[in-house]
């Protein structure tokens, strides 16, 4: 497995354990690294990792907005945690990280949905980044207004 596969995993659980104790994204990663630091057998969590769960951090309320806008018939609260926190990472990845090809945040976020979620949970994600991506640049402006 690719070391930023691993990465993204990585913070989906982070994301994932965050919301199921409903604590602060943050927290949890500090957690984590203070986990992988005083016990040998936790690997350390990776720099991609922690630049995922920051930069989705710095932009939740945004994130949440868009999901919530355009899920069509599903409130962010009704939805798979596991759902909600692959496609709260997705729409990070493809929105605001430029060194991440569109294609490549779909399809790990996809592959995430088929490892963690239910057999509908790969085309939900797959089709509502993939609404993100047609409409990436109207959104970035709107964040800057």
């Amino acid at each position: 497995m690719a070391a930023r596969t691993k990465a993204r995993k990585r913070a989906f659980q982070i994301l994932f354990e965050a919301d199921q104790r409903g604590a602060d994204v943050q927290s949890v990663l500090a957690d984590w690294m203070r986990h992988a630091r005083t016990d040998p057998r936790q690997p350390p969590v990776h720099e991609y990792t922690l630049e995922l769960v920051e930069g989705y951090a710095e932009h939740v309320a945004r994130i949440d907005e868009l999901i919530s806008t355009y899920s069509v018939d599903w409130d962010l609260d009704r939805m798979p945690a596991a759902d909600r926190s692959i496609l709260r990472l997705g729409a990070y990845e493809l929105l605001w990280v430029d060194g991440t090809p569109d294609a490549v945040a779909i399809d790990e976020a996809v592959q995430l949905a088929r490892e963690f979620s239910t057999d509908d949970s790969p085309s939900f994600v797959n089709g509502l980044l993939a609404r993100f991506k047609e409409l990436k640049p109207g959104l970035r402006r709107e964040e800057t207004r």
